[in-house]
């Protein structure tokens, strides 16, 4: 330093104060752009894993509106099994005159009880169908979850690297990203 306060040192003794500090710009700036990337990847799969979640809720809602449906239609399907009872019943107690008033509801009876099972089994398998849909969201629900969270761990590991500025660290820190990616590009592929 001059007697004025004017200082002036070349390249390499700037360099070595910065490596002195424990400064080095290349890895802070790769350490912040790395960073920005991961939450704003982490921020879509965050939303890709609520928007899961929610269909998981709705098919599930679809799933239970076609069981109680199906479940209406046996309850229909019993009362009808009831009146074909009673019918035979009163077909065999009945005088000759009343016997084929009955015998024809019994028949009518058995040919409204297979179209009424048929609707009933078909709203089954629709539930079935949507609580199936359900199970899938729910897993990609979690896969999401997963890969978020791998991501947040990872931005959490980037700061402690910038402050303690160990390699290890930041190593670490993208071994975690790439964790978060793998899981997120499983769930893109419903895996």
């Amino acid at each position: 330093m001059s007697e004025h306060g004017f200082h002036v040192h070349g390249p390499h003794d700037h360099a070595l104060e910065h490596a002195q500090q424990g400064h080095d710009g290349g890895s802070v700036n790769s350490i912040a752009m790395f960073t920005a990337i991961i939450a704003t990847v982490g921020a879509l799969m965050s939303y890709m894993g609520g928007a899961t979640q929610s269909n998981a809720g709705l098919y599930k809602n679809n799933a239970a509106i076609k069981k109680t449906e199906a479940s209406n239609q046996w309850n229909f399907y019993q009362a009808k099994s009831t009146k074909q009872n009673l019918s035979e019943i009163a077909a065999e107690l009945a005088p000759a005159g009343k016997k084929d008033g009955y015998l024809a509801d019994v028949a009518r009876y058995k040919t409204e009880k297979v179209e009424i099972k048929a609707g009933a089994e078909k709203l089954e398998e629709e539930s079935k169908s949507w609580d199936h849909q359900s199970d899938e969201q729910m897993h990609l629900h979690h896969r999401w979850a997963q890969a978020t969270t791998a991501l947040q761990v990872a931005i959490a590991m980037a700061a402690i690297a910038l402050m303690a500025q160990r390699k290890w660290l930041e190593r670490a820190m993208y071994a975690m990203a790439s964790v978060g990616l793998v899981l997120g590009a499983m769930a893109l592929a419903h895996l």
